[in-house]
C-alpha cells in the first residue's frame, strides 16, 4: 500500500486548524528528529506543543506532533533555526499563493509587527523542502540545498533570494464555475473520469478523487463517455461540497479504509482533530518503512555472518577428524619398535599382528630409513596431530559459542515479524545497537547510540490463569534486563531447552505457589517465543532465579542454569495478543 501524500486539501485543513489554535505563539525550541523532520516548540497562553514539519520524500507533512525524545539533537539545521527564531512569535501561517502547497510561516518580535523571518515549508512530494529566509527573502539556510547543477530552474542556496516554485499551469478549481463549463472541460477528451479530472485541474490528488468518486457512486475507471446526466449531477455536487469545505474551512478528519480523509468521505472512524490524524498516520507509515528496511538489513547481515561461521566450524571439525588418527600412528610406532627384528632393508610395508586383537596391521614404511627411524617419524606424526587437536578444539568451541549467540539474535528477529506499534521498531533498533556493540555492525553515521538510554522495558506481558504476571524479553538486551535486573528472588525463570528463544519470567509474590495450569501456561509461552514456535511440543526448563547465572564475559542474552525442571510447552496453545 503506497503512502497517501499530503495534498492541497489536507495542507489547507491542517494549517487552518493550527492557525485557529496556535497563533500567535512563542518559539521556545527547535529539535530535529531525523534527516527529514524538525519539531518547533510553540507556547501559547493555554498550551505548549510541538509543531512538526517533515520534508520526507513520501511523507512530507505539517502537524502538531509528539514531544521529541530526550536524546541530544546532533543536526545543524535545527541549531540554525533556533538561533534565528528563538523567542520570536509565530504570527502567520499563509499559503504563498492560492492552490500552492507552500506554506509561509512568519516570525516577528511580537504579534502585529512586521515579520523578521520566514520559514517556507514546501510540501511537494519528493521535492519537499524547508527554507529559512530573512525579511527581504534572502535564504539563510535550507533543509537541503539544491545546487545549480541539480536544478537550473530553481537552485536553493544560502545567500540567494528565495524564489517560489514555478506557477501552476493548469486550471484551478473554482466555486463559481458552472456545471456545464466544468463538465465540458472534464469530458473534452474521452477517458477514465479519475484521470480526466486530474488532467483538467490543478490542486487535486488521486486519494481525494478516489473518495469523491466513491461518494458519488462512480468507479474511478469509468469512461467519461458512459456517464449519464445523473452521474454528472451527483459528481458535481460532491465537487462543490469539496470546494465549499475548503472555502469555509469546515473539515471532518477521519480514517478511511486505506488511509485518511479531511472531508469526511469514506470515513471508517472519525478523529477529533486533523493534527492527531496526520501525526498518527505519518509516524506509523514512516516507522513501518524503517521497520521493514531494518528487519531486512539485520536478517541479511546475520544470515551472511552465520554462513561464514558455519563453514569455519566445518573446517575445524574436519581437522579434528584428521587428528583422531593420532593414536593410530602411535600404535603403529609401538608395534614397529616391538618387532624391530622383523624389519628388512628396503621394505615399503610391514605386516605385524596387533597387540590386543592379533589381527594383521599393515604399516607403510619409508624404504630409505631403518626401522627405528620409521618408528620415530610415526611418533612425530602422532605428536603433530595431537598438537593440532589442542589448537583446534578451543577454536571450534569459540566458533560454536558465537553461532549459538547469533542464532539466539536471529530467533528474536524472527519473532518481531510485523510492525504494529513504535515499540516493535524500538525492539529492532535495540538489536541493531547490540550488534554494533558486539562489533558485528558498523555504527552508522551520526546515529546517536542509545547505549546511555535506559534499556526499554516494553516486554511482552501476559497473565496466567491464576492471575500471575508473565514478562517476556523481546531481544537480548531485554532478556538480560529481565533476568538480571527485573527478576526477584521468588520469580521463576523459563527458557526453551537448548533452543534459541526469549527469557520468560513468572512473577510470584513471596509465599505464592503457581498451579500446574500456571506453569503449563508459561511453558507454552516460552515455547512460542522460541525458535521452535512451529513444533507441536518443545522441552522447556524452569528454575528459581538463584540458579541462573551469566558466565563471565558472556554475550548479551546468554545465561546458564542448574537444578532445572522440565515441562513440555505447546506453542500452538498461545493466542498472540
Amino acid at each position: 500500500m503506497a503512502m497517501q501524500p499530503v495534498d492541497f486539501t489536507t495542507l489547507t485543513a491542517t494549517c487552518s486548524e493550527i492557525r485557529a489554535n496556535w497563533l500567535p505563539s512563542r518559539t521556545e525550541q527547535v529539535y530535529q528528529r531525523d534527516r527529514y523532520t524538525i519539531a518547533i516548540a510553540l507556547r501559547t497562553l493555554k498550551q505548549r506543543d510541538w509543531l512538526q514539519i517533515s520534508w520526507h520524500p513520501q511523507a512530507a507533512h505539517i502537524c502538531i506532533g509528539d514531544p521529541p525524545p530526550r536524546s541530544p539533537d546532533t543536526f545543524t539545521f535545527s541549531q540554525q533555526l533556533i538561533h534565528q527564531l528563538g523567542g520570536l512569535a509565530l504570527v502567520g501561517i499563509e499559503a504563498i499563493a492560492p492552490w500552492e502547497r507552500v506554506i509561509d510561516l512568519q516570525f516577528a518580535r511580537r504579534p502585529g509587527e512586521i515579520a523578521l523571518y520566514h520559514v517556507y515549508a514546501e510540501i511537494m512530494g519528493k521535492y519537499s523542502n524547508v527554507i529559512l529566509t530573512d525579511a527581504s527573502n534572502i535564504i539563510i539556510t535550507a533543509a537541503h540545498q539544491v545546487s545549480q547543477q541539480q536544478s537550473s530552474v530553481r537552485p536553493i542556496q544560502t545567500g540567494q533570494p528565495y524564489e517560489t516554485p514555478p506557477k501552476l499551469t493548469g486550471t484551478v478549481p473554482s466555486f463559481s464555475e458552472s456545471q456545464e463549463r466544468w463538465q465540458e472541460r472534464v469530458s473534452l477528451v474521452p477517458g477514465a473520469i479519475k484521470r480526466q479530472l486530474l488532467k483538467s485541474y490543478s490542486g487535486l490528488s488521486a486519494a481525494l478523487l478516489e473518495l469523491m468518486l466513491l461518494e458519488a457512486n462512480i468507479a474511478p475507471e469509468t469512461s467519461t463517455d458512459s456517464l449519464n446526466p445523473n452521474d454528472w449531477q451527483r459528481l458535481f455536487e460532491r465537487w462543490q461540497e469539496w470546494l465549499q469545505a475548503l472555502d469555509s474551512s469546515k473539515f471532518q478528519p477521519a480514517w478511511t479504509k486505506d488511509g485518511y480523509t479531511v472531508i469526511g468521505w469514506g470515513a471508517v472512524e472519525n478523529v477529533k482533530n486533523i493534527q492527531e490524524l496526520l501525526n498518527r498516520y505519518y509516524s506509523n507509515q514512516i516507522n513501518e518503512q524503517l521497520f521493514s528496511q531494518l528487519r531486512h538489513q539485520l536478517s541479511q547481515k546475520l544470515h551472511n555472518i552465520l554462513v561464514k561461521l558455519r563453514n569455519k566450524a566445518q573446517t575445524f571439525k574436519t581437522r579434528l577428524q584428521q587428528s583422531d588418527q593420532a593414536d593410530e600412528y602411535r600404535q603403529k610406532a609401538d608395534l614397529l619398535m616391538a618387532h624391530l627384528q622383523n624389519w628388512e632393508p628396503g621394505m615399503k610395508e610391514i605386516i605385524l599382528a596387533d597387540f590386543d586383537t592379533n589381527l594383521p596391521v599393515a604399516i607403510a614404511l619409508q624404504p630409505d630409513k631403518n626401522a627405528v627411524q620409521n618408528a620415530q617419524s610415526l611418533y612425530k606424526q602422532h605428536q603433530k596431530l595431537k598438537r593440532a587437536r589442542a589448537a583446534v578444539e578451543p577454536l571450534l568451541l569459540s566458533v560454536q559459542t558465537e553461532i549459538e549467540y547469533l542464532e539466539q539474535v536471529e530467533a528474536t528477529i524472527i519473532q518481531i515479524d510485523n510492525y504494529q506499534t513504535a515499540e516493535d521498531l524500538r525492539a529492532l533498533e535495540e538489536i541493531r545497537e547490540e550488534l554494533i556493540g558486539q562489533k558485528y555492525l558498523e555504527d552508522p553515521e551520526y546515529r546517536k547510540s542509545s547505549a546511555n538510554e535506559a534499556p526499554s522495558t516494553n516486554f511482552h506481558r501476559y497473565l496466567t490463569p491464576g492471575g500471575f504476571e508473565v514478562l517476556i524479553g523481546r531481544n537480548n538486551r531485554q532478556n538480560d534486563q529481565l533476568t538480571f535486573r527485573v527478576a526477584g528472588d521468588y520469580h521463576l525463570w523459563f527458557h526453551a531447552q537448548e533452543i534459541p528463544g526469549s527469557h520468560v519470567l513468572l512473577r510470584l509474590e513471596p509465599g505464592a505457589v503457581a498451579e500446574e495450569a500456571d506453569l503449563q501456561f508459561v511453558a507454552n509461552l516460552a515455547a512460542y517465543y522460541s525458535r521452535a514456535r512451529q513444533s507441536d511440543q518443545v522441552p522447556v526448563v524452569y528454575t528459581q532465579l538463584k540458579h541462573v547465572y551469566k558466565p563471565k564475559g558472556a554475550k548479551p542474552g546468554i545465561a546458564i542454569y542448574k537444578q532445572e525442571s522440565i515441562l513440555w510447552g505447546k506453542p500452538q496453545m498461545v493466542i498472540s495478543h
